[in-house]
């Protein structure tokens, strides 16, 4: 059996931490929690807390992953 293809996917390779680091250093805690209004981010956040809530929680994590590819569109 063979694994899909990832040549699409633009976060293959690229890890939540990354992620949520990379959205930390360009938006802040606030900024997350406005554009993302969970409490990972609002209540004494770190990036331990919230990677610990994002791995538990489908849809946060997606829309997590749809904020960092807006940023790096943006950034294009």
């Amino acid at each position: 059996m063979t694994t899909p293809n990832q040549a699409n996917n633009p976060l293959h390779g690229i890890t939540l931490e990354a992620i949520v680091s990379a959205l930390f250093e360009h938006y802040g805690w606030d900024g997350l929690a406005d554009h993302i209004p969970v409490n990972c981010f609002i209540n004494d956040p770190s990036i331990k807390s919230s990677l610990k809530f994002l791995r538990k929680t489908p849809w946060a994590r997606d829309k997590v992953e749809a904020l960092y590819l807006a940023m790096i569109r943006r950034k294009s």
